[in-house]
């Protein structure tokens, strides 16, 4: 009996540790228990896994978006909002392993940002400046499967700043 509530606590590291079928069965009878609020927990944690993931963690990550999906092959029944959300989750994930294998580790430091737009709609430009590589890396990765037809994103590397500030 305590350890079902101990399982609820922190749903993404338990799911990622299940090794049995008999595991896998129990937590998904849980999550399917809990409803919304444990799934969501699930959705939080493996959001937050790709958001950290470093170059080695991706496998891993695969492997356990497989796993949520042969789970919960209908994450509809817990909000309308995640009927494509193993798509997404797994396109946001190849685009971030495709950022970090397109750029060595040696090359990480400094400051970047992620810029888009369309040039073909009369709109503002999007542009997250200030950013560290992994943060930056994620928002290409969160935003890249996201693009419309003839918008465009960048992932940078600020060189060089100039900064005023208005007074």
């Amino acid at each position: 009996m305590g350890g079902s509530h101990r399982m609820l606590n922190n749903t993404y590291s338990d799911f990622f540790m299940l090794m049995s079928a008999e595991a896998e069965a129990a937590y998904q009878q849980e999550v399917c228990a809990e409803g919304y609020a444990g799934f969501r927990r699930l959705l939080d944690g493996l959001t937050e896994a790709i958001k950290a993931a470093a170059d080695a963690d991706i496998p891993n990550l695969e492997r356990a978006l497989n796993k949520a999906g042969r789970l919960f092959p209908e994450p509809v029944q817990f909000s309308p909002s995640w009927a494509c959300i193993w798509a997404e989750l797994g396109a946001t994930l190849a685009a971030k392993r495709h950022v970090l294998s397109s750029i060595p580790p040696a090359e990480r430091t400094g400051e970047w940002q992620v810029i888009m737009d369309n040039p073909q709609v009369v709109q503002e430009v999007v542009c997250y400046p200030g950013l560290d590589f992994h943060d930056a890396a994620y928002l290409y990765a969160y935003f890249r499967p996201q693009l419309e037809k003839s918008e465009y994103i960048r992932l940078q590397k600020i060189q060089t700043v100039i900064q005023e500030l208005g007074s």
